[in-house]
């Protein structure tokens, strides 16, 4: 057991080691990647050493204490007992006056986006404020052991006002705790919260090792371990958890949109093409344009001229040289301009399919 389990991002890992080494541990830490990377798992594993009854800068997994903090491997059972607990029908009083919190030790805490309903949840969970009001509280509380650790999952999902609130405690820092945000990017954050936090960026693992660890914690095929690793995009986690033909289905179907919209025809079929993708409440608007970006990050190197690209997405590589050949680098750099806008629109409630029909249409003229 310890980080030496953890695959990947071994610099952060060794940094995280130094901090509890030395004893001089970040009162703020931002860790920013991709979806399945190993965030939270770090996160979590950091929370153990800093409390490990027998380690100082590593955690042995055995201890009563790293025992407990290891019940946030699951956090989906945490999340369904804290709800169940709240109860169905909450209202929005009841909702920040039980704020959701996973505790499995009392020294450290998970704050998860907020589903609100176990049964029906939210369309877009968000962390709340009655929950970080918590963590403020309880943040100057002095440790049971050897520190006090908070793992903010989703911090992107804070509001502008619920994220100045948070702002109080980053300005004023308790000594004995360490507050550990979970974004996909920086740039989701106010700069004055990235400005006190110690950031540390996650790279995606290789293929090779994304590949290794779905042979070894997983039952599919060499060959559909190998598809995964090339549709996770360098993210273990995700690549376990994925349904591989469904994701690789949705890559097709917005591939054909890219391609409809390039041939600038047959725009019934292409608005029917993404009004299915609008509707589609499996998976993420926010995941849906993450693939879209994945696709014209290829075509991007294939309009450029790059002999050997190093295709995102492998198994749609001559298809996508194919529509390389029709399109030029200006308009892959106008469709991707063209995603922006629609992700910052998204954001606000801009009707996705209208949004995603007109910039079907203005990349076909």
């Amino acid at each position: 057991m310890g980080f030496g389990e953890f695959l990947g991002n071994a610099r952060i890992v060794q940094a995280l080691r130094g901090a509890l080494r030395s004893g001089r541990v970040p009162h703020a830490v931002l860790f920013t990647g991709p979806r399945g990377v190993g965030k939270f798992t770090l996160a979590r594993m950091f929370a153990q050493a800093a409390n490990c009854e027998r380690l100082t800068d590593d955690f042995c997994g055995e201890c009563a204490t790293c025992q407990r903090v290891s019940l946030l491997a699951d956090t989906d059972l945490l999340i369904e007992e804290g709800l169940t607990e709240r109860g169905e029908s909450a209202d929005a009083a009841t909702v920040e006056r039980m704020p959701l919190i996973l505790q499995p030790y009392p020294d450290v805490w998970a704050v998860v986006p907020d589903p609100v309903r176990l049964k029906t949840p939210v369309a877009r969970p968000m962390l709340r404020i009655g929950q970080l009001r918590a963590v403020q509280r309880a943040a100057y509380f002095q440790p049971m052991g050897r520190r006090r650790v908070f793992i903010l999952d989703g911090a992107e999902t804070m509001r502008g006002d619920v994220s100045n609130a948070f702002l109080k405690i980053l300005e004023e820092p308790p000594g004995s705790a360490t507050l550990i945000l979970l974004a996909p990017s920086p740039y989701t954050l106010l700069p004055t919260i990235l400005s006190r936090c110690m950031q540390f960026q996650f790279a995606p693992l290789g293929l090779a090792e994304v590949e290794k660890i779905l042979a070894e914690r997983t039952k599919r095929s060499a060959a559909e371990n190998k598809l995964a690793a090339a549709l996770a995009e360098g993210s273990p986690g995700w690549a376990m958890e994925m349904d591989v033909e469904q994701t690789a289905q949705r890559r097709r179907e917005a591939l054909k949109i890219l391609e409809s919209a390039a041939r600038g025809s047959g725009f019934a079929q292409l608005f029917a093409a993404t009004g299915a993708l609008a509707k589609d409440k499996e998976a993420p608007f926010d995941e849906q344009l993450g693939i879209f970006y994945g696709l014209l990050s290829d075509l991007l190197e294939v309009t450029a001229g790059i002999g050997a690209p190093s295709f995102r997405n492998v198994a749609l590589a001559r298809e996508l040289r194919e529509l390389g050949a029709k399109v030029d680098t200006a308009w892959v750099m106008r469709a991707i301009a063209g995603f922006d806008q629609l992700h910052y629109g998204s954001r606000r409630n801009l009707n996705k399919q209208l949004g995603l029909d007109a910039l079907a249409a203005s990349l076909a003229r």
